[in-house]
């Protein structure tokens, strides 16, 4: 039970079987039932959690406000045809509300505030304003905020419903209740245009949430970390942005036992704003950690985000998958494994083919198109062997013909690389041979300096072709 000022301000649903009613005494409420949890009102905390629900909804609108009654408002008109309509899009709002932990009465209309009266009525959908009017005269004239200090008397004229105080005088109605309850109930009706401030995203995300208890196992941690992806991903569309990696700090108990946050980090290799990715990496990360003290609040962080470029579709999908379920496979496997164990290959601007590339853990932001974008055109056009040996392999010459297995035969012009003048010059030419079991090799001339000052050349087999 929820008490203000001594009073029941709302219950559960066992409590509400055992007859306990919202505005009972606490003394007559527990006498009901004896073991109920009796918790007092904290403002602060329903405002933080109206707050956290706002920024979670931003994913479907950038369009949320705040209205009365710790109730928001969302113009989703433009956002039904992207989340395939009015029932689709209410089913992820209920689930981004249940990830938070809370439930919500939902209602669709032509106008906020008709939204607004049938959701505090039990919800409704409701797409045309004719549907809209006939729904709304039936709803208790106490529905409107401005009427219930008039309730009494409109009881008393046996008012009793919205549709029979929009039949009374206006020029009464307004000296007796004032301008805004014809304005709300306009607004209502769609007679008059409604104004809101919208509610503005911060410029960076940083989230806390405290647990319910002491939670002593790193699994159990997954649903709060859901509760703020959600706020995290509504953040991130609002802002149209990406994130390249989140960082996730599990508190601990303070005083004399106090040590620091545990954190984890989630590095991507490709920017995303998905919650279901980033929560499948995050479950990896938790199912691998040990907690060395009981964890009693999270803090979710984006530390490095960047532009979102939303993916482009492809008439034709490819079968083995999209590039972005690939990328999502490979930091799912670096989540499970360890950063290190998955390294992806970044080109490096040397004409040597032994120094031309480096591996890297996929998470270390690096890219290799942009490495690959600095190559010089050499190294990019002509053709490369799939399989690069880690050492050149020295060969031997019979008949003045370079021997591997068989004479080799030279099929391509020479390409002359020669690099390496700060660390020992390297002047090479490779040709791609042919061998006679019709096997094409990549090899090359060393030529060295000799006594004489002629060249002696040597060759050597650096790469295999597929």
């Amino acid at each position: 039970m929820v008490l203000e000022q001594g009073r029941v301000l709302a219950c559960s649903p066992m409590a509400a079987a055992a007859g306990i009613r919202p505005g009972m005494r606490q003394g007559g409420a527990l006498m009901l039932l004896p073991q109920a949890r009796v918790v007092e009102r904290d403002p602060g905390r329903e405002a933080a959690a109206l707050e956290a629900v706002a920024l979670a909804l931003l994913q479907y609108t950038p369009l949320v406000t705040a209205a009365e009654d710790a109730s928001l408002l969302l113009d989703v008109g433009a956002s039904l045809r992207l989340f395939g309509g009015v029932r689709a899009l209410c089913r992820r709002v209920r689930a981004s509300l249940a990830a938070l932990g809370l439930r919500a009465a939902l209602a669709c209309a032509p106008t906020a505030r008709g939204a607004w009266l049938l959701a505090r009525c039990g919800g409704a959908r409701v797409l045309r304003l004719p549907s809209l009017a006939r729904r709304l005269d039936a709803l208790p004239s106490g529905a409107l905020p401005p009427a219930r200090p008039q309730l009494l008397w409109l009881e008393g004229i046996g008012c009793h419903s919205l549709g029979q105080l929009r039949r009374l005088p206006r020029a009464g109605l307004q000296r007796r209740a004032g301008p805004a309850l014809l304005d709300m109930l306009d607004c209502a009706y769609g007679l008059a245009p409604e104004l809101f401030t919208w509610i503005v995203p911060p410029a960076s995300f940083r989230a806390r949430l405290e647990l319910f208890d002491r939670i002593e196992q790193a699994e159990l941690l997954l649903a709060g970390a859901a509760h703020l992806l959600q706020q995290l991903c509504g953040w991130l569309c609002a802002r149209q942005l990406a994130v390249l990696g989140v960082r996730l700090a599990l508190e601990h108990e303070r005083g004399r036992t106090a040590c620091p946050p545990t954190l984890l980090e989630v590095a991507l290799a490709e920017p995303t704003w998905h919650e279901e990715h980033l929560l499948r990496l995050l479950k990896e990360k938790l199912g691998r950690q040990r907690l060395d003290a009981p964890v009693i609040a999270l803090c979710l962080e984006a530390p490095r985000v960047q532009a979102a470029v939303l993916p482009s579709g492809l008439l034709f999908p490819e079968p083995g998958g999209s590039p972005e379920d690939q990328r999502q496979l490979f930091e799912l496997l670096a989540a499970r494994l360890g950063e290190d164990q998955v390294l992806q290959p970044l080109p490096q601007a040397d004409y040597r083919p032994e120094l031309a590339n480096a591996w890297v853990p996929l998470g270390s932001g690096a890219s290799a198109r942009t490495a690959a974008a600095g190559l010089p055109p050499p190294a990019r056009a002509l053709p490369r062997p799939v399989w690069l040996l880690a050492q050149p392999v020295a060969l031997l010459l019979r008949g003045h013909r370079p021997f591997y297995g068989s004479p080799l035969q030279l099929v391509s012009a020479p390409e002359r690389i020669e690099a390496g003048w700060w660390n020992g010059t390297q002047t090479r030419d490779y040709f791609v041979a042919r061998g006679d079991d019709h096997a094409l090799y990549w090899i090359y001339r060393e030529r060295i300096a000799a006594a004489d000052g002629l060249a002696a050349p040597r060759w050597f087999l650096h790469g295999l072709f597929a």
